[in-house]
């Protein structure tokens, strides 16, 4: 086996590229790209100079460090920028604060409010449909409601 893997010589580095990459897809997180870019490297590396295989080992070790900093900071920058949603995932929380008409009654503490293309449930003290209401506040996926 020792023999077959020194037979490659610097191929092998491209292989474990290959490798490393593929397992980027089943591992979670976005690390192990970066090690298979410091392998690839160092199969470049391999192919213009030829150094022992320890020296290639320490190569590839500082690469990979490298690289995974690197992406580190690729990785910071780029949810840096998606903070200017703040409320994507969180919809019902925009909506505190807003006025909207009643389109179903509230009996028992629930009715229903059309936004949009939506209707949102909402809860509060009784009211006929019509009346306008302010969103005070959000349980869930229920408007908690107050009369405007």
């Amino acid at each position: 086996m020792d023999s077959f893997l020194a037979s490659l010589g610097p191929w092998i580095w491209f292989i474990a590229a290959a490798v490393l990459m593929a397992l980027e897809l089943a591992l979670p997180g976005a690390f192990m790209v970066w090690f298979g870019i410091a392998a690839a490297v160092m199969g470049v590396i391999a192919f213009q100079i030829d150094y022992s295989w320890p020296v290639e080992l320490l190569i590839f070790a500082v690469l990979a460090l490298g690289f995974a900093y690197l992406g580190r900071r690729i990785n910071a920058r780029h949810s840096a920028r998606t903070d200017d949603q703040p409320f994507l995932n969180r919809r019902a929380e925009i909506l505190v604060g807003r006025v909207f008409i009643l389109a179903e009654p509230i009996v028992s503490g629930s009715g229903a409010v059309r936004i949009d293309d939506s209707i949102w449930r909402v809860r509060g003290d009784d009211a006929p449909s019509g009346t306008k209401v302010k969103v005070k506040g959000v349980d869930g996926a229920t408007l908690l409601v107050e009369a405007a």
